[in-house]
């Protein structure tokens, strides 16, 4: 092959490669690239002139500035459930910002899929039959989100009080007591699955 026929080449894969892309949403897998019967080796000299984008391990868009934090993140972890403070600040029961995302996932789920340095996204890895307790659905900036509850949400604070800020931990109660919206039979019917019924009972119970 001449150098022209093989810089030809190069152009047709490379438009193959991002047209893949595209039909996936912005987002493609390193093993489906491969269904593309392209080499390997190929996709990674086009990360390394920039051609197109390494996210995480084995995970390719065409753009670095295509997605939004928001928008990455929906998309890396559509099987999560925002957590502890993502939730907290979603509901608007805290007021400062988290610096990382927290989001409740499967326990059996490949721990390198967490292996990214942006976004930064911290794991809580969760049995499979606990996971989906409370779950519902939320809209960030035009992304659409698992998260749990704002009982299931309460209840996981108390479960893991000690890896919240305490500000974030008393505002988030004080946040709770005084919503109108609040559900307390779900309350207590999640207190006592996920055994912190005492918990609520003490720090909640006596305000309502």
């Amino acid at each position: 092959m001449t150098n022209s026929e093989s810089v030809k080449r190069r152009k047709e894969l490379l438009i193959k490669v991002k047209d893949f892309i595209e039909e996936e949403g912005g987002i493609a897998k390193k093993e489906d690239l491969m269904t593309l019967g392209i080499d390997y080796r190929i996709i990674l000299d086009f990360v390394d002139l920039g051609e197109i984008v390494r996210i995480k391990n084995g995970y390719y868009t065409d753009k670095i500035d295509r997605f939004s934090e928001t928008e990455l993140v929906a998309k890396l972890f559509p099987d999560g459930r925002l957590c502890m403070e993502s939730a907290l600040y979603a509901y608007g029961y805290i007021s400062r910002k988290p610096y990382g995302w927290s989001i409740a996932i499967n326990k059996n789920t490949s721990k390198s899929r967490f292996k990214l340095d942006y976004p930064r996204v911290i794991p809580y890895y969760t049995e499979p039959e606990v996971l989906e307790l409370g779950s519902t659905e939320i809209e960030i900036e035009g992304q659409k989100f698992q998260i749990y509850d704002k009982e299931r949400l309460i209840c996981d604070c108390l479960k893991y009080e000690g890896k919240l800020e305490r500000q974030d931990f008393k505002e988030c109660l004080q946040s709770y007591i005084s919503d109108e919206d609040k559900d307390i039979c779900r309350l207590m019917e999640y207190a006592r699955k996920r055994k912190v019924l005492r918990k609520v009972q003490t720090m909640i119970g006596i305000w309502i």
